[in-house]
């Protein structure tokens, strides 16, 4: 195993390992609130939702790296490449959808009463399923052409132009279903991270709101009454920064390397990197600042 092989493995590691802990952490802990006689919130179905597509995220490109990193030639096969690659697709578009209706959620919840919008606010997590099952269809159809094109490497006429993506190739499509996908994922993006950005700008406002109101009242009660709302949007907020980092810079190296001849070792390390990294540090964002898992673990 040479040195570039051994940076990939600590890498890829570092991050499944603890995301996986994480992520399930989220998980379980949602799962198991009714079971402490805590009501379950729209927002916690979200977070389940979130955790279970970055699992899948982790899983699918986890396999992959393995099999590339110790080239097992044979361990995947046409089926297990078509598999991976499409879960890890389609998980990336349903932890975007996933993370945009978070934040939307949580911008309508600590809006005004008085405001149009928070009519749109689900009541009940059972209101939220219907958000899910449009996601999965979305994004289902978005990936499908990855089943017709993706191969294994060792199945791969080596006289057909394909381009590499660890461990397994994808062919080249016609220009017109190529561009066709490729216009699908980019509305879906624009469309999910301008609800972002709008919820944000929302979430920032109030809280600067809030802020200027604690200091011209100087009262500590009001200050804590607010305080579980305030703590809540600074969780979605943070989550927000961090999606929006990963994305961007693994979107802006994916435009590089897609244009570049070469595709060196750095860049390879760098685009997992980017490619687990929302899916492992974002159940820690969560985790760092929900105070109620500490209760929920002390009443069990």
């Amino acid at each position: 195993m040479n040195w570039n092989n051994i940076i990939h493995t600590i890498i890829f590691l570092s991050l499944t390992g603890p995301g996986i802990l994480g992520n399930t952490l989220i998980f379980v802990r949602h799962i198991y609130m009714p079971a402490l006689w805590i009501e379950k919130k729209p927002v916690d179905l979200i977070l389940i939702h979130l955790a279970f597509s970055n699992i899948i995220i982790i899983c699918s490109t986890g396999i992959r790296d393995i099999a590339t990193v110790f080239y097992f030639r044979n361990f995947l096969g046409d089926t297990g490449c078509k598999t991976v690659v499409y879960l890890a697709r389609m998980a990336r578009g349903l932890s975007i959808c996933t993370t945009c209706l978070l934040s939307v959620v949580q911008a309508i919840t600590i809006s005004p009463r008085t405001a149009l919008w928070t009519k749109l606010k689900p009541q009940t997590a059972c209101q939220v399923l219907p958000f899910i099952l449009v996601f999965w269809i979305v994004n289902v159809l978005i990936s499908s052409n990855l089943l017709s094109y993706i191969k294994a490497g060792s199945s791969l006429n080596r006289s057909v132009a394909a381009t590499f993506i660890g461990h397994c190739y994808m062919l080249q499509s016609r220009h017109i279903i190529k561009w066709f996908f490729l216009s699908l994922m980019t509305l879906r993006d624009v469309i999910f991270q301008s609800l972002m950005g709008w919820s944000s700008g929302s979430m920032a406002l109030h809280l600067y709101k809030h802020h200027k109101h604690v200091l011209y009242l100087y009262s500590s009660r009001s200050a804590n009454n607010s305080a579980p709302e305030i703590r809540a949007t600074w969780r979605v907020l943070t989550l927000m920064t961090c999606f929006l980092f990963f994305y961007w810079v693994d979107f802006i190296l994916s435009f590089y390397t897609g244009f570049s001849v070469t595709h060196d070792s750095s860049s390879l390390n760098m685009k997992t990197f980017l490619e687990l990294g929302y899916a492992s540090f974002s159940p820690y964002v969560l985790i760092s600042r929900d105070f109620r898992v500490p209760n929920v673990l002390h009443a069990h």
